[in-house]
């Protein structure tokens, strides 16, 4: 089980914004992440609980940030419920879209279990309804992944599968890098892995989800 401590920066200046712990693990039905965020003086101020089936789609997830909450899953696209910090109003939501996304390096991971690219894959579109921070509000973007490289590193627990990814935002144009090793991100734009106590999970193995 994957265990360790995320850096967050923004992505502009780089200011630090704060830090993720977490923990992982694959199961019998698929893939699960729960983590807790800080900000720099040590406040909490948030969580994540998502949790993929066997065929990385996401089958239930749970945000909290500055007492916002969000509740989400796979149906008939991706359906959630939002609440706001009074508990008194929720607003439902539905987007014929694949996967949710977020700050949290868990929707990185998520959206390589759903696509299970191989370097010879074409570059994938993919929908994806963004929840941003503070507020948790939704926004829908269509984005471009591509798995352009795969190396093996050796470490003392045997290869380390490093996979390099580029994604695009196609309504901007703008490309990224990815770094993934199995259920960890190991750099991506304003994310740094800055503690790990356990070797990553293997890459979730099959052919493309739909």
């Amino acid at each position: 089980m994957p265990r360790g401590r995320y850096s967050l920066h923004d992505l502009h200046d780089h200011t630090p914004l704060g830090e993720e712990h977490f923990h992982c693990a694959p199961g019998p039905s698929g893939w699960r992440y729960v983590s807790q965020t800080t900000s720099p003086s040590g406040d909490h101020l948030g969580s994540v609980d998502l949790a993929l089936d066997d065929l990385g789609r996401p089958i239930r997830l749970e945000l909290h940030a500055a007492s916002w909450q969000v509740r989400g899953a796979a149906l008939e696209g991706v359906t959630w419920v939002r609440t706001d910090p009074t508990g008194s109003h929720a607003t439902e939501g539905n987007v014929r879209a694949h996967a949710f996304a977020g700050t949290s390096p868990a929707f990185l991971v998520a959206t390589t279990r759903l696509l299970r690219l191989t370097p010879d894959s074409p570059a994938t579109r993919i929908r994806v309804v963004t929840f941003t921070d503070p507020v948790l509000a939704p926004r829908t973007a269509d984005q471009s992944w591509a798995l352009v490289n795969s190396e093996a590193h050796a470490t003392d627990n045997g290869p380390l599968i490093v996979d390099e990814y580029q994604v695009s935002a196609l309504d901007t144009g703008e490309r990224h890098t990815v770094h993934i090793a199995g259920d960890v991100v190991l750099a991506a734009p304003g994310i740094e892995l800055e503690h790990l106590e356990t070797p990553p999970s293997p890459r979730a193995p099959g052919t493309p989800a739909d």
